[in-house]
């Protein structure tokens, strides 16, 4: 097994969509980035790399490569999805926490939970999809973060066992 934390934060931007975890949500502002921004995804992603010990996506998805511009965020998971998988891993649990005070997105949960799910290759009951708002005392209006850790199964060590410090 091996865990993963992947964090993420984005200002808010006139003449830009607020997608998280997949799902358009209706808002004023959207998420300034060079993809899609979203926050949720960003944060899964590098949990998953950083578990695999695969680097970030900022080394995966430069934001200076015109190729990512604007790209979903789901497309991103796919390939990071595939990375994993190509090294035998399979994702045991995601549990992700969005920070932002507007808009409310608890009814929207339970889709981008189906989203990271569908694109991970796992079950919903498998991912957790959360909400806070730092009671003021954080990121505030400008900006949305997202914090996600994971655990992986499998990789090069999968079927063996160690006794000892030797692995068999």
């Amino acid at each position: 097994m091996r865990i993963g934390h992947g964090y993420d934060v984005h200002l808010f931007a006139e003449n830009r969509r607020l997608v998280l975890g997949g799902v358009e949500i209706p808002s004023e502002k959207g998420l300034l980035g060079h993809s899609d921004a979203d926050v949720l995804i960003h944060a899964v992603m590098d949990s998953l790399l950083g578990a695999a010990g695969l680097g970030d996506i900022g080394k995966l998805f430069p934001d200076s490569d015109p190729a990512y511009e604007g790209i979903s965020s789901l497309a991103l998971l796919d390939k990071v999805t595939s990375l994993i998988e190509q090294r035998g891993y399979t994702v045991g649990n995601i549990d992700c926490t969005v920070i932002m005070l507007k808009p409310k997105i608890s009814r929207y949960t339970d889709e981008m939970r189906k989203n990271i799910a569908a694109h991970c290759h796992t079950s919903p009951d498998l991912v957790n999809v959360k909400a806070t708002t730092e009671e003021g005392a954080g990121l505030g209006e400008n900006a949305a973060g997202a914090h996600a850790v994971c655990l992986l199964n499998g990789g090069a060590f999968n079927g063996g066992a160690v006794l000892g410090g030797v692995f068999f």
